[in-house]
């Protein structure tokens, strides 16, 4: 009962901030490195960093190393922006 509580709290945490949906956003067509999230969210490194270990934490994006950049896809449950209104 209790991991599943976290997880939910990690989840709802992830999904519950404008900024990390725009990321969703941006992600959700692809593979998608920092550079190309930089340009779309227009957030600095830091921050938009900081968001992706939320959203990472929270099971909605995976990272992986492609050609020696990482890169980011949206998870089953980070497809939820599928279902959200703009």
């Amino acid at each position: 009962m209790d991991e599943t509580r976290e997880y939910h709290k990690r989840y709802l945490r992830a999904v519950s901030n404008p900024l990390r949906i725009k990321i969703l956003r941006a992600i959700k067509n692809g593979f998608l490195n920092i550079e190309y999230l930089k340009s779309r969210t227009g957030l600095d490194d830091c921050t938009l960093n900081w968001h992706l270990r939320v959203l990472e934490a929270g099971f909605c994006v995976e990272k992986d190393a492609t050609e020696g950049k990482l890169v980011y896809t949206l998870t089953q449950e980070g497809r939820v922006i599928e279902h959200l209104t703009e």
